[in-house]
């Protein structure tokens, strides 16, 4: 997912979750966190599903969805199949989150169903009576306006102004939000959907979309490959296609449709080179859906269909590597799946290793080590403010909300493991573990447990001389960055250093740095590693010279207003306020409120422009920012 990165040193891999991502990734301790034996905890036990897969286990969902947009809501049924894994097993128990079931059926007649006591993370539980025969229920219910994994935007909150939106938000334990389901990503299923919309607006899913569908109200779906819940995801609204490739291509409203194809039309090249690496792509088609700027964070890797901050389109192409990111969840990640949140590293850190990777086959060395050394500036960065327990790939989550695993942990110090093993055992060689990694484990959700046991039957069996237990179990198990662990650099930056120090120094005015030829990433280095202090007139010169409050890159623009505030450079508060009540993306907000917070002054500033932008924010961007308000 979207890389879900709250820091100020930010690489510029821009996903979620997972942004994700991801970024998310926002990794602040949660109120909820209680203090559990770490003895009692098992690997592959969801701690945050109240559902009951050992015992029944649901394997196909068919939904029929009429979106009200009028009360905000999604209702209808959702038919589950299931399966018994215990003969005796009488019982079907699924998650919820605030929705309204007004009746369960099976075979055409009432069964008996009890909803349980609701926790503020993790929903409701739903038990239903399973009858002694058949093998499918039905529940009728209709979500609420306010339910954590959907979204509605007015016409305005919109880039044509014309028509509503809605779009969907799963992971991590969203999708419980808007479908009464075995919410756990252990449990995967095919699905079917019909989609009742307003006639002028356009449904799109993760599964097989049409681009040629006719405009009637009615959409049907199919995904006939097994995913876990978390990957379920439904957009509506005013939106065209455009082809970038075979089998490529964009979503988006018109106003925005060509600039989203032109700045991604790399997809198709992106897709056929980590083909050759890593093995055969197995969702059939890779499209993007450009979200409008509420969506909170930079991507979500829903298959067939990658939800897509707008914030990425620079014009330049500088930003794709968020591309980059979604579309290597189509291996890791959606084919090969987290078990549990405790697993999430595997999802993250392996894309995230992967996104390096097909950077590099794209655009070179040079792009890769840039932003390699972006990213490992945004690991030291949480490593120096998370707790320990939270700086451990396998992080123990109980008694805690599963949002709170997304940082940088998971994403870059889970590459920077994969990368020492790479440069341990030579890329050809980790490149071809890889491959039969994801053939290996292809469609099954797997835990850290299950990866150390492939990895001894594997390459520690392989490169005994080179690969030892111990060192991977200090990666996995303990906090920090393990000594003698890779650290990238770029000669570019090295250059960048230079012209700041010297700036910085009184040698050179800024207006004589030669920045014609700067990336975006040279940019951010320059920025992101400026002194926590700098004067009013210094920063004058910054913006005189280099025009950085009207910078239309979302990127660079936040990482300037993150220094105008920690300095409180009023010159640069207007563009500060707009960007704050016209942008939803948790990666970008969050930081600069909390870091406004800090003042009286800055806390009332904080406090006028959340309570204008939250309409148009997400639940997840607003549950992230709202205790900072208090």
């Amino acid at each position: 997912m979207k890389k879900f990165s709250w820091l100020f040193f930010t690489a510029p891999l821009l996903f979620a979750c997972s942004e994700q991502a991801h970024e998310p990734k926002e990794a602040e301790a949660s109120s909820q966190h209680q203090t559990v034996d770490d003895t009692a905890m098992q690997a592959g036990t969801d701690y945050h599903s109240f559902s009951n897969p050992d015992e029944v286990t649901v394997t196909h969902l068919d939904l029929d969805l009429t979106a009200d947009f009028d009360q905000h809501v999604l209702s209808g049924t959702a038919t589950l199949t299931y399966k018994k894994q215990q003969a005796q097993a009488d019982s079907l128990v699924l998650d919820t989150r605030a929705l309204s079931v007004s009746r369960v059926t099976a075979n055409g007649q009432a069964v008996d169903y009890q909803m349980g006591k609701t926790d503020p993370d993790l929903g409701t539980p739903l038990t239903i009576s399973l009858p002694a025969q058949g093998d499918t229920v039905t529940i009728h219910y209709a979500t609420s306006p306010d339910a954590s994994g959907v979204q509605w935007l007015t016409p305005a909150q919109t880039a044509g102004k014309q028509y509503p939106f809605l779009f969907t938000q799963a992971q991590a334990v969203h999708a419980r939000s808007f479908i009464p389901l075995q919410d756990s990503p252990q449990v995967r299923v095919t699905y079917e959907a019909t989609i009742h919309t307003p006639a002028d607006l356009l449904a799109v899913m993760s599964a097989a979309n049409d681009p040629q569908t006719e405009r009637d109200g009615e959409y049907e779906f199919s995904m006939p490959q097994a995913i876990p819940s978390y990957l379920i995801a439904l957009a509506i609204g005013d939106l065209e296609f455009k082809p970038m490739g075979d089998r490529t291509g964009v979503y988006a409203e018109p106003e925005l449709l060509n600039s989203a194809a032109a700045e991604f039309e790399d997809t198709e090249d992106m897709l056929e080179l980590t083909e050759k690496t890593y093995g055969p792509y197995r969702w059939d088609r890779y499209d993007l859906l450009i979200l409008p700027p509420s969506f909170p964070f930079g991507g979500m890797e829903n298959p067939r269909l990658s939800f897509i901050t707008p914030t990425v389109i620079a014009g330049d192409k500088s930003l794709v590597s968020l591309i980059a990111h979604e579309l290597a969840h189509s291996w890791s990640g959606n084919t090969v799946t987290n078990a549990t949140w405790r697993d999430l590293w595997l999802n993250e850190g392996f894309t995230t290793y992967l996104t390096y990777r097909i950077m590099e086959m794209l655009y070179g060395e040079d792009r890769f080590n840039m932003e390699a050394v972006l990213g490992y500036q945004s690991l030291q960065s949480d490593v120096a403010t998370l707790p320990e327990q939270d700086q451990i790939l396998a992080i123990d989550l109980r008694g805690r909300n599963p949002d709170d695993v997304f940082s940088d942990i998971p994403y870059e110090k889970g590459a920077l493991f994969l990368r020492e093993i790479e440069h341990k055992i030579g890329r050809e060689n980790f490149d071809q573990f890889l491959m039969n990694y994801f053939d290996h484990f292809a469609f099954q959700s797997i835990t850290t447990d299950d990866f150390l046991a492939y990895l001894d039957d594997t390459l520690l069996k392989d490169y005994p001389e080179l690969l030892d237990r111990e060192r991977i179990n200090q990666w996995i198990f303990e906090p920090g960055i393990p000594d003698g662990a890779p650290v990238p650099t770029s000669d570019a930056f090295s250059k960048i250093n230079k012209a700041r120090n010297q700036w910085l120094a009184g040698k050179q005015q800024a207006s004589d740095i030669d920045t014609s030829k700067w990336t975006t990433h040279e940019w951010l280095f320059f920025l992101n590693n400026m002194p926590e202090t700098l004067s009013a007139q210094r920063l004058d010169e910054l913006d005189a010279a280099f025009n950085l409050t009207a910078s239309q890159n979302n990127e660079i623009a936040h990482s300037w207003l993150l220094i105008a505030v920690k300095n409180q450079y009023k010159p640069a508060y207007d563009r500060l306020y707009d960007y704050l009540t016209h942008i939803g993306r948790n990666k970008l907000v969050k930081p600069l409120y909390r870091e406004l917070v800090k003042t009286d002054e800055g806390k009332a500033f904080a406090r006028k422009a959340f309570a204008e932008a939250r309409p148009g924010y997400h639940p997840l961007t607003i549950r992230a920012n709202e205790g900072y308000m208090q």
